[in-house]
């Protein structure tokens, strides 16, 4: 499911119109970019949580040439489904 049809179901689902069900797409999106960039979680009960990560910097190798480089230390964002959502695919 792309992003217009994710508007297009929460508009036929919710009764608004595809306007309004548009800001709130955006709107969530806002939300959950600026609580993660403050490094924040963001729980939904029934689906699941955004939560931030930091990874280790480590060693790698380019699989090129073989030369081994240091890969720095950086923060990323994974989605944890939840219980519910887990139950409702198995």
């Amino acid at each position: 499911m792309n992003k217009q049809q994710l508007i297009t179901a929460l508009s036929d689902k919710a009764g608004l119109s595809k306007a309004d069900a548009l800001r709130l797409v955006d709107a969530l999106e806002q939300t959950i970019r600026e609580q993660a960039q403050q490094g924040n979680e963001v729980a939904f009960a029934s689906i699941g949580r955004f939560k931030v990560r930091t990874s280790a910097a480590r060693n790698g190798r380019n699989p090129k040439t073989g030369e081994s480089l240091a890969i720095p230390a950086k923060r990323k964002v994974v989605f944890l489904p939840g219980k519910a959502l887990k139950d409702a695919i198995a």
